[in-house]
């Protein structure tokens, strides 16, 4: 029940479309394509047998159509197609019985005055939560109510093309013979025998387009995006970096059951092919005691891990996109509104909007009263005359930014801070365009430049500083000066602890970085001191049995001899 999309680049091309089988994920570098359309390619000819008989080949003849239309179209089409009539029915069944009880969907709009999710429900409804099933994404909440109308038409409209289009490509999937599932064989379409299959989507199949229509509404709230770490670069780099990009998009019933948190207590790790543990879909725990919940698809697990202590009774609390860490409270808030439709009232929320209150009511000169982070202030920020940090200008005193220190009282524009900012931006893409053309000397000397530029008016916590530090570890590291990497790679860790926090998953790749950096140099007491803290937020966020754990227990019993 997912569908493989990657990162758009400006060719148009999917990022990681062609290293991963379009139905178990598994990552391969001799695809076998599908014979029909030069979209889906898979791990070997099983899958891509598989994959046709399931719902591929009705896909197959609308692959432009389904691009167009997008990834929720597409899921919402292959989980009813996979799902088939008898299990739609089932669903229905199942709904009516509890609309006669009074009972709600597993995750509807039954507490609105939530500190978290008014969307979710904190206890399954025994007789709509049927597990990782189809019968429990049926019963997904799918916010009728809330959508526009303008919204609802549109997908109407969708689901309609979808069904139209269909009914040319051939005969329906043998899930959806109606001479197997009907009660009643006298409701049988005409020409259709009760041995034989059908041969034409008659009208008695329009419960599949049903279904699409519920389920596209459904995904807007409920679907959730593969995340999986790709190498950046040249290939024949010596230093390579990575980054999160989303491989797919698949919908677990279970983890819908998980209220939001900007802030939350929980983090997801992947598994794809052949390191998905299919068996598991239960609760465990690692070594170190920390909790995790595993579910399954189709080569796909998703393990929730508990990323801070939860105590008995205390909410497992999931992020929905919008971080704290990553975002400023007012465009969480509104983004929540707009997919989620809630108001965010959580924990991180509440404490960033008090904080954003007493700034507001501060005095020019309370330096002591705006502390960021380790007695940073919050903008990262530096007045270009004395060096003292900015702090927004308050209501009646204009736009923009003004010096902390009421002696200096220097004042900066959004406008002028947007165009040196922009220019660091720009110069520090350059360098990172030298550097992937086997370049580094020259990307390194425009890296000095954009130093001490930033240095004029970045503090070392400011986001921007720390990538600029992590760019030049990466052009020092690929010069083969590992202390100087090392060095710099520590001051990017400075900006990421502010940042995300001392006990971030970002925080944690980064230490990782700067163990092979040590371990590279002969560094042995630093790389030794890094290792630790390195595999514990490491084992936190990924699990035990994650490879960097594996690489960093290598350098270990290397140092040690």
């Amino acid at each position: 029940m997912k569908e493989v999309r990657g990162q758009e680049t400006e060719k148009g091309v999917f990022g990681t479309e062609h290293t991963r089988c379009h139905r178990c994920l598994t990552q391969t570098l001799c695809p076998v394509p599908c014979e029909g359309c030069s979209y889906s390619r898979y791990c070997s000819t099983s899958c891509q047998q598989n994959a046709w008989e399931e719902h591929h080949h009705w896909e197959c003849p609308l692959g432009a159509d389904l691009m167009a239309m997008g990834v929720m179209s597409q899921l919402a089409l292959r989980v009813a197609l996979k799902a088939g009539l008898k299990n739609i029915q089932m669903a229905k069944e199942a709904k009516e019985e509890s609309t006669k009880s009074g009972l709600s969907c597993l995750n509807s709009d039954c507490r609105e005055s939530s500190n978290c999710n008014p969307c979710h429900t904190n206890q399954p409804n025994p007789i709509l939560y049927y597990g990782d099933s189809y019968l429990s994404v049926f019963h997904l909440s799918h916010h009728l109510s809330h959508h526009s109308p303008g919204m609802r038409f549109l997908c109407a409209v969708t689901v309609a093309t979808l069904y139209l289009k269909l009914s040319k490509t051939g005969p329906p999937p043998a899930s959806w013979d109606l001479s197997r599932h009907s009660r009643d064989t006298s409701q049988l379409p005409d020409g259709a025998e009760e041995e034989g299959g059908i041969s034409d989507w008659s009208p008695e199949l329009w419960p599949l387009g049903s279904a699409v229509l519920r389920h596209i509404l459904q995904l807007r709230c409920n679907a959730q995006a593969i995340l999986m770490l790709q190498d950046t670069g040249t290939p024949n780099s010596s230093v390579q970096s990575s980054k999160e990009i989303r491989i797919a998009t698949a919908i677990f019933p279970t983890l819908s059951l998980l209220n939001h948190s900007c802030c939350p207590n929980t983090s997801l790790v992947f598994s794809t092919g052949d390191g998905a543990d299919l068996s598991r879909s239960d609760l465990s725990a690692d070594s170190d005691n920390v909790a995790e919940y595993s579910g399954t698809a189709c080569g796909v697990t998703v393990t929730v891990r508990a990323a801070k202590a939860i105590a008995p009774g205390q909410e497992i609390l999931h992020c929905y996109g919008p971080h704290s860490s990553r975002m400023v409270t007012q465009e969480r808030v509104r983004l929540l509104q707009e997919q989620y439709y809630f108001l965010c009232q959580c924990e991180a929320c509440a404490m960033q909007e008090q904080e954003e209150e007493e700034e507001e009511e501060e005095e020019d000169g309370a330096q002591n009263r705006h502390q960021w982070s380790g007695g940073q202030h919050k903008s990262g920020l530096l007045c270009s005359k004395c060096k003292a940090f900015l702090k927004k200008c308050s209501k009646d005193k204009g736009t923009g930014f003004v010096c902390i220190q009421s002696a200096c009282g220097h004042h900066m524009s959004y406008s002028e801070l947007s165009h040196r900012l922009q220019e660091i931006r720009e110069d520090l893409e350059k360098a990172v365009v030298l550097m992937e053309r086997e370049r580094p000397d020259e990307a390194l000397r425009l890296l000095k430049r954009i130093e001490r530029q930033s240095g004029l008016i970045l503090a070392e916590t400011h986001p921007l500083q720390g990538e600029l530090a992590d760019t030049m570890a990466r052009a020092y590291a690929t010069m083969g000066d590992w202390n100087n990497a090392a060095s710099h790679l520590e001051r990017s860790a400075v900006a990421i602890g502010s940042q995300y926090g001392e006990d971030s998953i970002e925080m944690g790749r980064q230490l990782f970085k700067l163990a092979q950096l040590h371990f590279n140099g002969g560094a042995r007491g630093p790389a030794l001191s890094v290792i630790p803290k390195a595999r514990c937020l490491l084992r936190l966020y990924c699990g035990p049995h994650c490879h960097e754990l594996q690489e960093l227990q290598a350098m270990e019993d290397c140092l040690r001899g």
